[in-house]
């Protein structure tokens, strides 16, 4: 039996709804295995400013801190978009996370399963059999640079700065990756006209001299963003910076169908953290909609990567995929095919998933 304290971070809009049931996931798995894991739930983004005037207290970093593993959901509200003066904002308590716990690789896996083939946009014999493990650097770049106004605030800039063992630490963590996988790393810069772009290529040539094993490709990341959408099967891993990823991954997400199918891993030297890559979402928090699979399997990767509990990851993968082969979905997945007693809400859905649980 292993015992680990969890700390549950559901943050603002529909991260509330999809949380609790990834939290249920968890626990169910817990059970089922004999684990004891114990939670503690702390406030991120608007709600925390809302509460506490600030979006990430010193005392719910620290209780994260402290923790095995972080489930969060996400941050964000309407007010601060419609606002771009506001000094506070929901999205510096997800930066100030990440900064902290030292969360300087973000997993992003765009596997497609095959029931959603359908649910993209993009033609399914282009789409099948795609499976890309993207890392995305998460503490450098644009994001953390200096940044500011000048000319009486009529020009505004955003430093982009990468430190060489920024490079390192984040590309040794995919090369690693690739050795697991298909040996098959490309890596995704601009240095054809960007320095830290032209730094980010050197240090990764350097570093292939210790993996001859992986076939290494570099692109520039906007002829990586064209062959994502022509041929996503030629990827593997792809490793690029913070911006880039950013933008790429939310462009892979077509892949799977919809952003509600991605899981995203955060992780460093110590404590992990696993979310959904998809937003707050305003729009639609409160009516029961939100597709709580990218927050299930952002639970699955918790248990694999943070508690090195395999066999329970891959049962929470299995009982997505069942579901999935049984028809269910919800909205965002759906397409002509389904039908309308099929397509489920967040509750409705998360209820299936730990029925399915049960029987496995």
């Amino acid at each position: 039996m292993a015992q680990k304290h969890i700390v549950i971070a559901p943050g603002d809009g529909i991260g509330q709804e999809v949380t609790a049931v990834g939290k249920k996931v968890v626990e169910k798995i817990a059970a089922k295995f004999g684990h004891e894991f114990t939670y503690d739930e702390v406030l991120i983004g608007h709600l925390s400013i809302e509460a506490m005037g600030s979006p990430l207290t010193d005392d719910a970093l620290e209780t994260m801190r402290n923790s095995d593993a972080v489930l969060f959901g996400a941050v964000g509200h309407p007010k601060y978009d419609n606002d771009p003066t506001a000094q506070m904002r929901p999205e510096q308590g997800l930066f100030r996370m990440r900064k902290e716990l030292g969360l300087y690789a973000n997993l992003r896996p765009i596997k497609l399963f095959d029931e959603l083939l359908g649910a993209s946009s993009i033609k399914p014999e282009v789409l099948k059999g795609a499976d890309i493990l993207f890392f995305r650097e998460l503490t450098g770049d644009v994001y953390f640079g200096e940044k500011g106004r000048k000319n009486n605030g009529n020009t505004a800039y955003d430093m982009a700065e990468y430190s060489r063992y920024e490079v390192e630490r984040i590309a040794r963590k995919a090369f690693e990756a690739a050795r697991t996988r298909r040996k098959k790393l490309c890596s995704a810069d601009k240095a054809n006209v960007m320095e830290t772009g032209r730094l980010w290529r050197e240090v990764v040539q350097k570093m292939s001299l210790d993996y001859p094993d992986i076939e290494v490709e570099h692109q520039y990341a906007d002829a990586t963003a064209m062959l994502l959408i022509k041929d996503p099967r030629r990827f593997d891993v792809i490793v690029t910076a913070n911006l880039f990823g950013d933008i790429l991954t939310d462009e892979a997400s077509q892949i799977a169908g919809s952003m509600g199918m991605l899981a995203s891993a955060s992780i460093g030297d110590g404590t992990g953290v696993y979310e959904p890559i998809h937003g707050s979402a305003h729009d639609i928090t409160g009516k029961g909609v939100a597709n709580p699979i990218a927050s299930i399997l952002s639970a699955a990767l918790l248990l694999d990567i943070s508690f090195g509990m395999k066999e329970e990851s891959e049962m929470v993968i299995k009982a997505v995929d069942n579901l999935l082969k049984a028809g269910y979905r919800t909205r965002d997945i759906a397409d002509s095919q389904t039908s309308s007693d099929k397509i489920l809400g967040t509750e409705a859905i998360g209820k299936l998933v730990l029925t399915t649980l049960d029987d496995l």
